[in-house]
């Protein structure tokens, strides 16, 4: 394996966005052999589906863990300094996080000996709560020799540990980490500075517009509390998505011509195919006018920078 490595953690649910990452990562690279590109997928490790049904610790309440949830490969992201063998450098990221800048300038970067580079979180999580974005991490993996993925996961269950401080780096020691520009994880933002766009809002990510929501939201409101027994009582009553409603347009338009026209490449260039993306359309897991979206979307500029008046190759 590169000394380098970028991990996308992924479910069967996201895996046509992790793909799209994938490729964003090379094309968007002057330096596509200086580093990997893995996909940790959580069919590949079977203690996340064998915890199916059962109760953990998240945020301070009990939750029961669904791995047919949108966002079951979240565990996943603390894997790879094991896969790395705990030696060189590793990004890891989301499957709805796609490299506009050339991710070699993030690996490249001083971590002043710091083990973790990241960024904070938007809104009260990061304000508030001080949580961190473990959604994108450059990571000294010689320096994380204590993550242990499945061990870390099972603890939950044990009532050990909880998901929200694990997930939010709070049980890291606060002098191992750094941070890295906003750019690296630019949420629902696509401007010339963006280096990795982070499409963070759930409703809106643009391949899910449409489709009925299949993911939970918190439950804990700590600036209004009465929201938090309202969504918890909800759950009890009547399950876990009901009332959830579909996913929204994305407010920004570019960000999916941006998506379907990296995924319109991939087509051309058979990375996917048609039938990949109709499958994943029968399944609710992409919008079903996907094909109709790409039609109409044009050609992307030549890698580099896509500021929002010249995104179309013309």
């Amino acid at each position: 394996m590169n000394k380098n490595c970028v991990f996308i953690h992924t479910n069967h649910k996201q895996i046509l966005g992790a793909l799209v990452a994938e490729y964003c990562l090379r094309r968007n690279s002057a330096r596509p052999d200086d580093f990997d590109v893995k996909l940790i997928c959580t069919e590949d490790h079977a203690f996340l589906k064998e915890m199916d049904g059962q109760k953990y610790l998240r945020d301070g309440v009990e939750r029961v863990w669904l791995y047919e949830d949108l966002q079951s490969f979240t565990p996943l992201r603390f894997m790879p300094p094991e896969l790395m063998g705990y030696e060189g450098r590793a990004v890891v990221i989301d499957p709805d996080i796609f490299a506009v800048a050339d991710v070699m300038e993030l690996f490249d970067k001083d971590m002043d000996g710091k083990a973790i580079l990241c960024r904070m979180r938007s809104g009260p999580k990061g304000y508030i709560d001080k949580c961190m974005a473990s959604s994108v991490m450059l990571l000294d993996c010689a320096k994380l020799g204590h993550w242990k993925c499945e061990e870390q996961f099972r603890a939950m269950f044990r009532f050990e540990r909880d998901y929200q401080p694990w997930i939010c780096l709070k049980l890291e020691d606060r002098e191992t980490i750094g941070f890295f520009e906003n750019e690296w994880n630019d949420f629902d933002k696509l401007t010339s500075d963006t280096k990795m766009l982070h499409n963070t809002r759930r409703r809106t990510q643009p391949w899910k517009t449409g489709l009925p929501v299949d993911w939970r939201p918190a439950e804990r409101f700590r600036l209004f509390p009465p929201v938090a027994w309202v969504m918890r009582a909800r759950r009890k009553l009547f399950g876990e998505y009901a009332f959830l409603g579909n996913y929204k347009q994305h407010p920004d338009p570019n960000q999916e011509i941006f998506f379907f026209g990296m995924l319109k490449e991939m087509l051309d260039k058979g990375l996917v195919n048609e039938t990949m993306v109709r499958e994943q359309m029968a399944k609710n897991h992409v919008r079903h006018d996907a094909l109709e979206v790409l039609d109409r979307t044009p050609e992307l500029a030549p890698p580099g920078r896509y500021p929002l008046e010249s995104l179309a190759a013309s």
